[in-house]
């Protein structure tokens, strides 16, 4: 990997990656594997580089990037899991439920832990922060899109198939009433689509 990042020119500037090389490797069978091999700078030494490998050619670097993250979130959480919260020491049972539980109480410590790293050291859950936010992009309601949606389809039915009003309430009823009960009912609440 050293080779192939000191032989080819680096990406300058802000880039999320610093080098992207499409290369070959044998799999266990000695078959040719083309892989994509992205190179990020490492967060904890900027000197340092980390390389991703991904066999699917057609995905960008970014995407990769991407999955990478997740994939290393996944990743700490077993480790955290294993080594620290005892996940495979701990207990020792032949029972499924039992070892269910126990699973399930690990899982429960593991989101007590991450919920109190979260509010220690991100800012991003300081209290108001989020309520600011939420006032600023309040969504319209699922009521409310879903009856645009409805009166949209109203128009294209009267243009398109050329139905008449009655016909399209009827249509329109018909549909609503094959609704899960709540959204007909919130539908029928909110704006009043049905007559009866």
């Amino acid at each position: 990997m050293t080779q192939i990042y000191n032989a080819n020119k680096k990406r300058r500037g802000k880039s999320k990656y610093l080098l992207s090389v499409a290369a070959e490797i044998y799999d266990q069978h000695d078959n040719k594997l083309p892989v994509m091999i992205v190179f990020v700078r490492d967060r904890n030494n900027r000197k340092k580089w980390i390389a991703l490998i991904s066999t699917d050619m057609s995905l960008p670097e970014e995407e990769i990037i991407r999955i990478y993250g997740k994939r290393w979130s996944i990743e700490v959480f077993f480790k955290v899991c294993k080594s620290y919260l005892n996940l495979n020491k701990e207990f020792q049972c032949l029972s499924y439920d039992a070892m269910v539980a126990h699973t399930a109480i690990v899982l429960v410590r593991y989101m007590m832990l991450a919920v109190e790293c979260r509010n220690k050291e991100d800012v991003r859950t300081l209290g108001e922060i989020f309520y600011l936010a939420y006032d600023e992009l309040q969504d319209i309601q699922f009521a409310e899109t879903l009856a645009i949606i409805l009166k949209i389809l109203e128009e294209t039915l009267q243009e398109v198939l050329f139905l008449t009003d009655e016909q399209i309430r009827q249509f329109i009823e018909a549909f609503i009433l094959k609704l899960p009960e709540y959204l007909s009912r919130k539908l029928v609440q909110k704006k009043g689509f049905l007559a009866s």
